[in-house]
């Protein structure tokens, strides 16, 4: 008496145009996964963002009133040395520097911000392998 145990089935017995199909199928769920993340990094990076913004923005109008008390303040000091309009323009030369350089730095440092780096390299990856999958 033999006994033959029942053939189950494995990915071997599937035929190729099935099994590239379910590649395809994984691939397709697992760009739309990393999109999903992309977006929900981009959400989390923009509410930081934001939250650093406001931040700057409060600190800016507290700033703008210390700057404009401070520059009346060196303004009316100059006019003691000399007639008030020379002040007055003196003064508005050095923040105009003063902004010159600020906006050089800030332009500088916006440019080192990297939205989503992981992500994008991940996608970039995967799209890599799409294209030679052997290699």
């Amino acid at each position: 008496m033999t006994t033959e145990s029942p053939r189950t089935s494995t990915a071997d017995d599937r035929p190729i145009g099935q099994l590239i199909g379910d590649i395809a199928d994984d691939m397709s769920r697992l760009f739309r996964q990393e999109v999903a993340l992309a977006k929900a990094e981009a959400k989390q990076e923009a509410g930081k963002a934001g939250r650093a913004a406001g931040m700057f923005a409060g600190a800016g109008v507290a700033g703008l009133m210390v700057v404009t008390l401070v520059s009346l303040a060196l303004m009316f000091a100059l006019a003691e040395l000399m007639p008030i309009g020379w002040a007055a323009f003196l003064v508005a030369v050095v923040w105009a520097a003063a902004g010159a350089a600020l906006y050089a730095t800030g332009r500088r440092r916006l440019r080192e911000v990297a939205p989503l780096p992981q992500t994008t390299e991940t996608l970039k990856e995967n799209a890599e392998w799409l294209r030679n999958p052997t290699g």
